[in-house]
């Protein structure tokens, strides 16, 4: 018999990047597309009992299962403390009264994301290389390291004396055809007590991906993506037929646990382990994914993780968008593959597919409803919650045009109640802003169209304004009443780009936007481009802060990295200066992932260490290097 062939669902289109293309050239053209979901069809269904969450999960597998195996997985990447906890501290550890003090630049902000940097105005925490670092912002001493005994891309939330450290952990071994048992594809939550030197307090590790988090108060809800484990059979010189047939026999043995995620939470030398309980799964009343989605909860002043209490839909997302009171749940169904490969020329249809559940304290989030709009989403920037609906912003690939669409929850649906599309003919959406009843919507092929979109009647949004010019904005800031930052790439009249542009503008009048002024950077970039992390805005000196890199074009020197301050007035914008790290390897400063300010500081983080410059002179104050 040819040994068993364990598979997880292929990464090969994911990976073509970053992984030589052996091991994903063998693969046949990509399959086409199943039906999709009409626009608010989701509904929410629990099971009656683990025998019919098992026949329905080898079901709906069977159907999207191919010759090759299973389709791709797309995940790219105050409240009071706890009386126990709070008896611990004692009165020698009271806090002092912290500076004035920047966050991260989330998205909403009752909605805490996590990142790679924090502070309370006390301490500055940073998880980077697989260590977390306290450092003290008064002194500028670091005051404690932890190695975290995990490898993977880790960010952290902070709740007083508490942090949680989150390791996304992707297995990249598992998208090549490989014979053997799959290799680890977890995440870990690790819980981390800050008083005095840094110490794990209780560290959880759950199947899967993480795929992002939110923290309300200090309640974090982390969202995880497992994927089916199950072994399909090896038989490389069968005809497609055959291994469809074998692959779909195969799941058709495949047990529950095969799909049910395992768990397990250590405190100190007791661990805990099981499984994600079936009657804790629910799916859509038509399958839409083959992922099981996990939502856990997490009091982060309780005194150690538990398992979560779960609550886990049979579905694929890729974006989390959450609020103080909602968490939303969102992929779109490209990845949705039949069998067979689809005639050539043929567009590749896809729905985005949104849940939303409800928050209420640290309570498990309870499902609320779910719906379906055409196209996909650019980012969670594309969503909006706002007096009762939910504003969503999409490129469908089949028209190549965007719409702007609000959903009403109606019982268990979220159903559409206004649209304006036609958005942008031929080009797709870069960036998207909600501010209150305004959106503002960047497309892009040659030209940058920023559409003013007036959403205060939801039954009828309409696009009030539009603005053309060259280049465009990947990510739109609020800095002020009446004015917007975006922050992108310039580009010729042909859309051939050029380097890194700032622009400033007044979006007073709906009807005419406008461009005040404009920074640019020739040949250079912005991790601000894509993270939204990476930018600080400081209302209190007006003060826009990104990393740059500027690249020669012909090679002749190395890549310059710094961080650009702008001063942000009422018409332009002005260079206050560009603070750079010491030059550590090959006499290039390191890249500036993060800034964030303390009392009168501007601090700089980097995987090489953390930099303190005055605020208003950029002089720097001190330098904190990892090693």
């Amino acid at each position: 018999m040819p040994a068993p062939r364990w598979t997880r669902p292929l990464l090969c289109g994911a990976l073509a990047a970053a992984l030589p293309l052996t091991g994903c050239t063998a693969r046949p053209a990509p399959p086409r597309p199943i039906s999709t979901i009409s626009a608010g069809a989701l509904r929410l269904v629990a099971f009656d009992s683990c025998q019919q969450l098992l026949d329905d999960l080898r079901s709906h597998t069977k159907k999207v299962v191919g010759p090759w195996g299973l389709p791709g997985d797309r995940v790219m990447p105050a409240a009071a403390a706890d009386s126990a906890r709070a008896a611990e501290k004692g009165a020698a550890d009271a806090p002092a009264p912290t500076a004035p003090h920047s966050g991260t630049n989330n998205h909403e902000q009752d909605a805490d994301e996590p990142d790679i940097v924090k502070t309370d105005g006390r301490r500055i925490v940073t998880v980077t290389g697989n260590r977390l670092r306290v450092v003290d912002a008064a002194s500028r001493r670091t005051t404690g390291r932890l190695h975290l005994g995990v490898a993977g891309d880790a960010q952290v939330l902070l709740a007083g004396d508490a942090a949680l450290v989150l390791v996304r952990s992707a297995d990249l071994g598992a998208a090549i055809d490989r014979v053997g048992p799959p290799l680890p594809n977890q995440a870990q939550l690790i819980l981390v007590d800050l008083r005095g030197t840094p110490r794990v307090v209780s560290r959880y590790t759950g199947d899967g991906t993480m795929v992002d988090a939110r923290q309300t108060g200090t309640v974090a809800r982390v969202v995880l993506r497992a994927t089916p484990e199950i072994a399909l059979p090896d038989r490389p010189n069968a005809t497609e037929d055959d291994r469809l047939t074998a692959n779909r026999a195969a799941v058709g043995r495949a047990p529950l646990e095969s799909w049910l995620p395992d768990w397990s939470v250590t405190t100190g030398t007791a661990t805990t382990s099981g499984k994600v309980g079936c009657d804790r799964v629910s799916r859509p009343a038509d399958f839409s994914g083959t992922s099981l989605l996990t939502v856990l909860t997490f009091d982060l002043t309780a005194p150690a993780l538990t398992d979560g209490d779960p609550v886990t839909v049979v579905a694929d997302a890729d974006t989390v968008y959450g609020t103080g009171t909602s968490l939303y749940l969102a992929g779109d169904q490209r990845w949705r593959f039949d069998a067979w490969p689809e005639p050539a020329g043929s567009p590749k249809a896809g729905n985005t597919e949104i849940y939303r559940l409800d928050l209420h304290g640290a309570d498990r989030p309870r499902y609320a409803a779910a719906g379906s709009v055409p196209g996909r989403l650019v980012n969670q920037y594309a969503l909006s919650e706002w007096n009762g609906h939910l504003r969503v912003a999409t490129t469908d690939d089949r028209s190549s045009a965007s719409a702007v669409r609000v959903l009403e929850q109606r019982g268990d649906t979220l159903a559409p109640v206004g649209v304006v599309d036609g958005l942008g003919h031929g080009e797709r959406i870069y960036s998207v802003r909600f501010i209150g009843p305004r959106g503002y919507v960047v497309t892009f092929r040659q030209t940058d169209p920023l559409y003013a979109v007036d959403l205060a009647d939801p039954k009828h949004p309409t696009v009030t304004g539009e603005l053309k010019i060259t280049g465009y904005s990947a990510h739109l800031q609020p800095v002020g009443e009446g004015r917007l930052i975006g922050v992108g790439q310039e580009a010729d009249t042909k859309g051939r780009i050029s380097g890194m542009q700032v622009s400033l503008f007044d979006t007073t009048d709906p009807a005419q936007p406008r461009r005040l002024a404009q920074h640019h950077i020739a040949d250079g970039q912005s991790d601000a481009e894509w993270d939204p992390h990476a930018l600080l805005w400081w209302p209190a000196s007006r003060l826009l802060v990104v990393p740059v890199t500027t690249y020669d074009p012909r090679g002749r020197s190395i890549p310059a990295a710094s961080a650009l301050a702008l001063r942000v007035t009422d018409g332009g914008l002005t260079e206050v200066g560009k603070i750079a790290q010491p030059q550590v390897v090959d006499g290039m400063a390191p890249t500036v992932r993060r800034t964030l300010v303390v009392g009168d500081v501007l601090w700089t983080v980097s995987d090489f260490g953390l930099q303190a410059s005055n605020l208003s002179t950029m002089d720097r104050l001190a330098w904190l290097p990892n090693a």
